[in-house]
């Protein structure tokens, strides 16, 4: 009978007792795990620098809160593109659901409801029908063996074509008694704090503890690494892709319960490039495009950064603010570029 192996230990010199040992992994700086931070860091320096209006609390609660978002729809688009996915059409999802709930409501206020009712049954609409249409690109993925790419390419057009429709070209615009009645969800604060940057905060806090401390976690991640040695290892497959696309739907929806009080409209622009901002977030944060591994905090600080950018130059005169698109394209391509080069 074959003996068990004996262990090896790591002595204070790198060697295992008794003879040569493996020595343990020599940690390398990655730029991808710590490089949204410190880049954040920088920015806010330079903001500083520049602008001391920039340092203000309300300027960064401003800045917070212009985030919330994009960095919700972006803390559920990170488990997608973990999972090996992509969503193209968030922006235009975003801007069918404004305009839904904002139809929903105003048919509502003529009957004998209170309007603090009738926006409680509009903000439930609006996550529903949000993880509703998530729901639903997940099946023609799964189901219908259609490729993410494709599938959340067609819903972009169909979305903000029935938008379009729906508003005959022009805007949806809320009942005036419902808005002033809603208008706190977005220009509220708690001990200081926006309402949007709380619910921010709550939504990371959720999806980091879903992404580290669930096996629907685990899965997420498997699946996006190899999809086929996840299968052999009895992951249901399809069933995690649904739930990560309904989840996305989600937070797209609650992002937009967010965003309907700030202009109490919905027109055939809004939402517009969302998407693109929310991918953007993802992978600035460290997420690999190509699936796997990523992190939330990395995704949230990715949120931030962007728009710390966006709003540098609306401050200072250093670049012109028409560049804001091309400078966080040119910070897009050299985290792609890092991650090409990562070990």
């Amino acid at each position: 009978m074959p003996s068990a192996p004996t262990p090896v230990t790591d002595t204070p010199g790198g060697a295992a007792a008794g003879g040569t040992g493996a020595r343990r992994p020599v940690r390398r700086f990655d730029p991808l795990l710590y490089g949204p931070f410190i880049g954040l860091l920088l920015l806010l320096a330079v903001g500083t620098a520049l602008n001391p209006d920039f340092a203000t609390w309300d300027n960064w609660m401003n800045v917070l809160t212009r985030t919330a978002f994009i960095g919700i729809i972006a803390i559920g688009m990170c488990f997608v593109i973990i999972s090996g996915g992509i969503d193209l059409s968030v922006g235009s999802m975003a801007a069918l659901i404004a305009g839904a709930t904002i139809l929903m409501m105003n048919a509502l206020s003529g009957l004998l409801l209170s309007s603090v009712a009738v926006v409680a049954l509009g903000m439930l609409f609006a996550v529903a029908l949000g993880g509703g249409f998530g729901l639903a690109h997940g099946y023609l993925i799964t189901r219908g063996q259609i490729e993410p790419f494709i599938v959340t390419l067609g819903t972009l057009g169909i979305f903000r074509a029935v938008l379009t429709w729906l508003a005959d070209g022009g805007a949806i615009t809320l009942d005036m008694t419902l808005s002033d009645v809603y208008g706190p969800v977005y220009y509220g604060s708690l001990l200081g704090i926006p309402i949007p940057v709380w619910i921010f905060a709550l939504a990371a806090l959720a999806g980091g503890l879903l992404l580290n401390r669930t096996a629907f976690g685990r899965y997420v991640q498997a699946i996006g690494s190899n999809e086929q040695v996840a299968r052999f290892a009895a992951v249901d497959v399809d069933r995690v892709k649904l739930l990560t696309y309904g989840l996305l739907g989600v937070c797209v929806g609650v992002a937009t319960v967010l965003y309907v009080p700030r202009l109490g409209s919905a027109s055939p622009t809004t939402g517009l490039l969302w998407e693109l901002e929310a991918i953007a977030a993802v992978i600035v944060g460290g997420t690999s495009f190509k699936g796997g591994a990523g992190r939330i905090a990395g995704t949230v600080i990715g949120a931030i950064l962007l728009s710390v950018i966006s709003n540098i130059l609306n401050l200072t005169s250093v670049i012109s603010v028409y560049l804001n698109a091309a400078v966080q394209g040119c910070v897009i391509i050299a985290v792609a570029f890092l991650q090409r080069r990562r070990p």
